[in-house]
C-alpha cells in the first residue's frame, strides 16, 4: 500500500485514512494487433486510392493535351489527400492506436508522414494548373485566374492551398522552434480548416469522381468517417470524462525549486483508468490560461477524491499553474503514454529521473510488485531542484529496491557516466524520463553499452 503523498493537508489524510481502500483501475493493456488490423485498413484504402486515380484515365484522355498532366495531378491530389486524412487520424489519439505507439511514437510518425502529403498537393496544384492550360493553350497564370472565376469551388480550394502551404512553412523546424506552444496550436488549427475548404472542388471536379457516384460516396464517407473520429476522441471523450469526475483545484504546494504540485479534487475517481507513467492534456478554466490544454504528468496514482501533477516552471503556462487558485475547475483529456509497465519484457526494471522526469518515475512505481527490486537513479543540478525524492524512496523501499540521488551539472554527471551506474542491463528494461536532451543522451548512452532498444522506454518533457 503506497504511503499517502505529503502534499495533501492533514484534515484529508485523516478522512482518506478512515475511509476503506478503493482499487485503482490501471488503463486497458495495449494490443498490438488491433494496431496491425488498423495498419492493413490503412494500405488497403491507400490501394484503391491510387487504383481509382489510375482507371478514371482513358487511352485516348491521355494521348489529348494535357492528359499526362492531368492523370499525375489527379494521382498526387487523391494520394496526397489520403496521406493528410491518415495524418489527422493519427493525430486524433484513437485510444488502440495510442497505448501502443504513446502519444510521442504518434507524434514521431506523424513527423515523418507530414512532408509527403505537403508535398503531393502543391504538386497537384501545379500539375492540373499545367494540363489545363496545356488543354486550354492558356498560360499558367492565366488559368490561375479562370479556375478561380468559372469552376465551382476552386476560389474556397485556392484559400485552403493558402492556409496549407502557410501552416508548412511554418512547421520548419527552424520556424517552429521560436514559436510558443500556444502559437503552434493556434496556428496547426489551420490545417483543419485548410481541408475543409478543399473538400467539395475534389467531388464536384476530380476525374475519380466526376460520373462515379460510388466513388463519391466512398471518398466522402472516408472523410466524415475521420473527422467523427477526430471530434469523438479530441473533444467529445475529454469534455465527458471531464463532466463526470469534475475536477477543481483543491490546493497547490512548492515541491522544490520551480517545481509545484497541484492537488485535484474530484468525484467518481475510483472509476478513472490510469497507469503509473501516463500524462493528461490539462486545460485550466481561469484567465488567459482556458483557451489552451497543456501536457502534464501524474506524479501520483489517483487516490480518491484526489488527483495530484507535479510542475517544473520552464514557461508561461507553467509557470501560471503554480498560482491557481482554489476551486478553479479542471478539464482533462487522456490519459495518454506507453510509458507504463506494460511496457517490460524483464522482471526488473531500471528507473532514470532526470530533474522533473522523477514525476513519472514516481507514478511508476506504484505499479511496480512488492519484490520487484527496482534501482532508481535520479539526477539534477542538486538535490535541492528534485521533487518528490522521499516519496521515491519509500516506494523504492517498499519493493525492495536501490535509489541513487546523483547530482551534478550536465559535464560533471555525462550520460555514459549515468548509464555506467545502471546494473544488470542484459537482464533489465530501462525507463528513461527527463528533458529531451537528457533522454536522448541517455539512450545513446545505452545503445552504447548494447541494451536492446525493445528494453528502453523513455517520456521527454518538452515545450
Amino acid at each position: 500500500m503506497t504511503a499517502m503523498p505529503p502534499t495533501l493537508q492533514r484534515g484529508e489524510r485523516r478522512r482518506e485514512a478512515a475511509a476503506p481502500p478503493v482499487a485503482r483501475r490501471r488503463s486497458p493493456a495495449p494490443r498490438p494487433r488491433q494496431v496491425d488490423v488498423a495498419l492493413l485498413v490503412v494500405a488497403l484504402g491507400g490501394g484503391a486510392t491510387v487504383g481509382s486515380a489510375l482507371i478514371s484515365e482513358t487511352a485516348s484522355q491521355l494521348r489529348a493535351a494535357g492528359g499526362v498532366a492531368m492523370l499525375l495531378g489527379n494521382l498526387t491530389g487523391l494520394v496526397g489527400t489520403y496521406l493528410a486524412l491518415v495524418m489527422f487520424l493519427l493525430v486524433s489519439r484513437l485510444p488502440f492506436v495510442e497505448r501502443v505507439l504513446g502519444q510521442d511514437g504518434l507524434l514521431r510518425w506523424h513527423r515523418k508522414l507530414s512532408p509527403w502529403p505537403i508535398s503531393l498537393i502543391v504538386a497537384h496544384a501545379i500539375l492540373l494548373t499545367v494540363a489545363y492550360a496545356q488543354a486550354t493553350h492558356n498560360g499558367f497564370l492565366r488559368q490561375v485566374g479562370q479556375f478561380v472565376s468559372g469552376y465551382p469551388g476552386m476560389l474556397t480550394a485556392f484559400v485552403g492551398f493558402g492556409l496549407f502551404v502557410a501552416v508548412a512553412v511554418v512547421s520548419i523546424y527552424s520556424i517552429r522552434r521560436r514559436l510558443r506552444r500556444e502559437t503552434w496550436w493556434a496556428v496547426h488549427l489551420a490545417m483543419y480548416a485548410a481541408f475543409a475548404l478543399a473538400f467539395a472542388h475534389e467531388v464536384v471536379l476530380g476525374p475519380s469522381f466526376v460520373g462515379h457516384p460510388v466513388a463519391q460516396v466512398l471518398w466522402s464517407a472516408a472523410w466524415a468517417a475521420t473527422a467523427g473520429l477526430v471530434i469523438a476522441f479530441r473533444f467529445g471523450l475529454p469534455l465527458v470524462r471531464s463532466l463526470r469526475y469534475g475536477l477543481r483545484v483543491d490546493h497547490t504546494r512548492e515541491e522544490a525549486n520551480g517545481v509545484t504540485s497541484i492537488v485535484l479534487r474530484g468525484r467518481n475517481l475510483e472509476r478513472l483508468a490510469v497507469s503509473g507513467g501516463q500524462f493528461f492534456e490539462w486545460r485550466f478554466l481561469a484567465r488567459k490560461m482556458w483557451w489552451q490544454a497543456h501536457p502534464y504528468t501524474l506524479s501520483a496514482r489517483p487516490q480518491p477524491p484526489f488527483l495530484r501533477l507535479t510542475v517544473q516552471a520552464v514557461g508561461d503556462h507553467s509557470s501560471a499553474v503554480a498560482t491557481l487558485p482554489k476551486g478553479t475547475r479542471v478539464l482533462l483529456e487522456g490519459p495518454y503514454g506507453a510509458f507504463t509497465t506494460y511496457a517490460k519484457r524483464h522482471p526488473r526494471v531500471a528507473i532514470v529521473a532526470g530533474g522533473v522526469g522523477v514525476t513519472a518515475a514516481r507514478a511508476l512505481l506504484e505499479d511496480l510488485g512488492e519484490h520487484s527490486e527496482p534501482f532508481v537513479l535520479l539526477r539534477a543540478r542538486t538535490e535541492a531542484d528534485l521533487p518528490l525524492v522521499e516519496e521515491v524512496r519509500k516506494l523504492v523501499e517498499d519493493r525492495r529496491g536501490t535509489l541513487k540521488v546523483v547530482t551534478g551539472t550536465r559535464r560533471e554527471v555525462p550520460a555514459d557516466k549515468v548509464a555506467a551506474l545502471l546494473p544488470e542491463l542484459r537482464r533489465r528494461d530501462v525507463f528513461v524520463s527527463g528533458s529531451e536532451d537528457f533522454v536522448t543522451a541517455v539512450r545513446a548512452a545505452l545503445a552504447k553499452r548494447r541494451v536492446p532498444l525493445s528494453a528502453i522506454h523513455w517520456e521527454e518533457y518538452a515545450l
